[in-house]
């Protein structure tokens, strides 16, 4: 048996302050018996400014979050997924990358994933997205070996994309993680049945840290996020929601779990080739 901890975050576009909350968050997280702690997406800035954007992000061997973090994980003996970061790259574009983090309890970088796919959507009239404007796609799926499980890594939108989840699953992955700043529109019609759809399918324990709430900005413009930091177990049960508020969540992985729920409905080796459409 493992403890989980899932920190729910209301992030600003100004990461030293976020780093301060986060670092505290994840203390508690520690207090409280964690060995896997969970941050959510865009833990070190939520921001859709790019002027802002340029001015506060770094890359990735200067950013004080990444820094301070994976000393928090060597300090406290932890496994510590940062859900991502939004960090400078050398792309001759200028876009960034949304890149998650898996640090081991020596403070290493275990594994990383660049988001695959972006937010692209017009969710109404007033609320539109194009993350592709300011971040470039990643293009590798990415598991990580852990001493509870395999890690498979993905990033809120590519919840949509059940063959990505299902892939990290073959190849392993017990645990997938799902790091998210969700919208509230989406995240009110969608957000528990993906993440449920997801356990479902592949037979694996599910953790979604998510950001929550209104978000300062320095523009004036608040970013809304739907909170619900989710578990859910490898038969689709959800163990724990985190409401809207901000907070740290604990939850108790069993990998026997994932071998029961797969026993039960071994779908994943039940894949057949077919013609068309």
């Amino acid at each position: 048996m493992t403890r989980a901890a899932m920190l729910q975050l209301n992030a600003s576009d100004d990461p030293e302050s976020n780093l301060t909350v986060t670092r505290g968050f994840l203390r508690e997280a520690v207090q409280g018996g964690a060995e896997f702690v969970l941050t959510p997406e865009v833990t070190n800035c939520l921001s859709s400014n790019r002027t802002r954007q340029q001015e506060v992000l770094q890359h990735q061997d200067d950013d004080l979050t990444l820094q301070a973090l994976r000393s928090d994980a060597r300090e406290f003996g932890i496994w510590l997924l940062i859900g991502s970061l939004a960090l400078k790259t050398g792309d001759p574009d200028g876009r960034f990358a949304n890149r998650s983090f898996l640090i081991d309890p020596g403070g290493d970088i275990a594994g990383w994933y660049d988001k695959i796919h972006m937010f692209d959507v017009q969710v109404s009239e007033t609320e539109t997205y194009c993350e592709s404007d300011g971040y470039r796609p990643g293009n590798r799926a990415v598991c990580a070996q852990t001493p509870f499980g395999t890690v498979g890594m993905t990033v809120c939108y590519d919840v949509r994309f059940p063959y990505l989840h299902r892939a990290l699953a073959k190849a392993g992955a017990m645990i997938l993680t799902v790091p998210a700043a969700f919208s509230q529109v989406t995240g009110a019609a969608h957000w528990h049945a993906l993440l449920r759809a997801r356990a479902i399918e592949t037979g694996c324990y599910v953790l979604a840290p998510a950001q929550t709430g209104s978000h300062d900005t320095h523009n004036g413009q608040p970013r809304r996020t739907y909170g619900h930091s989710l578990a859910v177990s490898p038969w689709g049960e959800v163990l724990v929601d985190a409401g809207t508020e901000a907070c740290v969540t604990f939850v108790d992985l069993d990998t026997k779990a994932v071998i029961e729920a797969r026993r039960k409905v071994p779908s994943l080796t039940h894949d057949r080739k077919f013609d068309g459409p």
